[in-house]
């Protein structure tokens, strides 16, 4: 009852939030994507956090540390490089050019007759086929946790359920695998409903209420998620035997090489695959999709009201995504490996992967008392919540700014759309969206897997958007030819080489070499963007780099772009450095390998306070805020 009690207060605290920002969000849609660009920076960095703790990922997690160990971490730890260049380099660029999505920043960006129709592919890209993968991924995950713990056929009236169960069993749908040993009709029932009920909430608050409703839900989301993780990772270490007994009870478990593989943060030589390793983590941070914060992290720093703001966002961002939940995710991964121990055989069989993911879900059941099991189950969903609300906002703004407002009302339509007209396309585009990735969903299998795949096809277009921010030279066609590159080797790839991990390394490195090739060949051979749109758009957006020519024909110093892009390149710089060290320190003493000495932990601890105070002095002063930092005379 306690655990009821506390879900529906959660419950009803979302729709709250969407009634009380209903009307706000109802005037346009500059009030309804961007809360009319009044989000404070630390509520901005705290619901991007939200959206990225996502109900998939503590599953992914445990995945990982099964099957590869902590090093395997990384994959997931060197997006905090990202998410640094986003807060020093990219947050104010999105913020002043003054768009709604990116997908209309190619509207501000490039010239040429390709500029409408990129626009309109982007939003439908990204807006639809990527954004729908990644609806998918974190729905997976929500019917796993939904199986544990919501058994609609022991709680409904049994005539009410049977009809609901013969709808199914007619339809022959088919919603993921049962992880506690149900028929597949009644584990695809219960799925079903748990979905719909939870996609009705999420739904009701994020189409009602807009941006601010999202963000306003996403500080308590996430603040829920971290205190249930925190309780859950107690549980499991105090089962476990202690921070001080994991180790000895992996060496009891699995034999000394194994668990210093294990716990170990890097690879531990060529025997575990040094080279692919160093590739794919070298490379994964730039090639994807939000290279530049594409998607929901620009539209948060597009809604900050000063770069600063937008700044601060995305630095609260990165240190609550790759340190703070990290830690805790790691305590649980470890500590459910010593609790659930496998063989040999166990781990290269079929569906392993897929079996370690699920126990994340199952270990709360087992290992939480009431009260701590309500705390932890609410915030899954509020992960889950945080995560499907931002990405139907996000979706949603490209079918209605970009689709139906930059092509199908001008040119299909003939006349400009109101602006009542456009936030009621809005809120049908979040159904249409949920729909579609509910499809997508019955069709997917292990959530690593997925993952897999998606990084796979947004590898392609990572340098090109970083390098349209950084080089004048990019048009738009060196954008169509990464995508296009891109949606012919993916499949090409996926053929070739499947889907399993041991490839990764050889697919990454294929796409990134062959889109980054073809974009910047591309660039060259096609003709540049015109000379007006590059000098409005960089008197507009002051951007950082090499824009040598459009700066001289705006009065700059040449030169001026590119120290700028230094500066905010140490700071990226001394705040990786500070975050790495303490991640790596931190993560270390509370998990040391087998007969390890604790002086590099404490070592890298010292390190990483001691540069605490130089970044934040950089963030918080006005060093990166002055207006004419760009706009000194040429030749000074």
């Amino acid at each position: 009852m306690l655990d009821l009690l506390m879900v529906l207060a959660f419950v009803l605290y979302g729709l709250c939030a969407g009634m009380r920002a209903r009307g706000k969000a109802s005037q346009s849609l500059h009030e309804y994507f961007l809360a009319g660009r009044t989000i404070k920076g630390w509520r901005a960095g705290v619901s991007m956090a939200a959206t990225q703790f996502a109900a998939d990922t503590p599953l992914l997690v445990s995945g990982l540390v099964a099957t590869a160990g902590v090093f395997a971490l990384w994959r997931l730890w060197i997006y905090g490089l990202a998410f640094l260049m986003l807060a020093w380099v990219f947050a104010s660029g999105w913020r002043r050019a003054g768009v709604l999505t990116d997908a209309e920043l190619t509207r501000v960006r490039y010239s040429g007759p390709a500029v409408v129709p990129l626009r309109l592919f982007k939003a439908l890209y990204y807006g639809t086929v990527i954004n729908c993968v990644v609806l998918a991924m974190v729905l997976v995950a929500a019917i796993r946790i939904a199986e544990v713990f919501l058994p609609w056929h022991t709680w409904l009236p049994s005539g009410f359920y049977q009809v609901i169960l013969g709808v199914v069993e007619a339809s022959g749908l088919r919603l993921g695998e049962s992880i506690g040993g149900l028929d597949r009709a009644t584990a695809t029932t219960n799925n079903l409903i748990s979905i719909v009920l939870i996609l009705a909430f999420t739904g009701m608050y994020s189409i009602t209420g807009g941006l601010r409703a999202v963000v306003q839900t996403d500080v308590l989301q996430l603040s829920v998620a971290m205190l249930g993780t925190l309780a859950y990772a107690w549980f499991v270490v105090d089962a476990a035997g202690g921070l001080a007994g994991l180790t000895d009870r992996l060496v009891e478990l699995y034999g000394a090489q194994r668990a210093d593989q294990l716990l170990s943060f890097a690879p531990s030589g060529v025997g575990d695959a040094l080279m692919p390793f160093l590739l794919i983590v070298g490379l994964q941070w730039l090639f994807q999709m939000n290279a530049d914060g594409t998607g929901y992290l620009a539209q948060r720093c597009m809604a900050c009201p000063t770069d600063r703001q937008a700044r601060i966002a995305g630095l609260v961002f990165t240190w609550v995504q790759v340190l703070l939940r990290s830690l805790l995710w790691l305590a649980i991964a470890i500590g459910l490996l010593v609790l659930y121990p496998f063989s040999p055989e166990e781990a290269g069989g079929a569906g392993f992967t897929a079996a370690r993911e699920a126990l994340f879900v199952t270990g709360i059941d087992a290992l939480l008392p009431p009260g701590a099991r309500g705390l932890m189950l609410i915030g899954l969903l509020a992960a889950l919540a945080s995560t499907v609300d931002t990405h139907l906002n996000w979706g949603a703004s490209y079918w209605s700014n970009d689709v139906y407002a930059g092509v199908v009302a001008p040119r299909l339509l003939k006349r400009k759309p109101r602006n009542e007209e456009l936030v009621r396309v809005a809120r049908l585009s979040n159904v249409l969206i949920l729909l579609i990735a509910m499809f997508i969903m019955a069709n997917l299998g292990s959530i690593q897997t997925a993952w897999f795949v998606s990084l796979l096809f947004g590898a392609g277009m990572g340098s090109v958007l970083v390098l349209r921010w950084l080089w004048e030279r990019i048009n738009l066609y060196s954008e169509l030819a990464a995508m296009v590159a891109s949606l012919v080797t993916a499949p090409l790839l996926l053929h070739m080489l499947g889907t399993g991990p041991a490839q990764e390394w050889i697919r990454l490195g294929i796409m990134s070499l062959v889109t980054c090739t073809a974009a910047i060949l591309v660039s060259f051979v096609t003709p540049a963007t015109d000379e007006r749109t590059l000098d409005r758009f960089y008197r507009r957006v002051r951007p950082f780099g090499f824009w040598g020519r459009t700066a001289v024909r705006c009065g700059v110093a040449p030169s001026a772009s590119l120290k700028a892009l230094g500066r905010r390149l140490l700071a990226v710089a001394i705040t990786a450095l500070s975050l790495y060290a303490l991640l790596f320190g931190m993560g270390r003493l509370l998990f040391p390998h087998p007969d390890g000495e604790s002086w590099p932990a404490w070592s890298c601890i010292v390190l990483g306070m001691a540069l605490v105070p130089v970044w934040l002095y950089l963030a918080l002063s006005d060093r990166f805020d002055d207006p004419d930092e760009l706009h000194a005379p040429a030749g000074k």
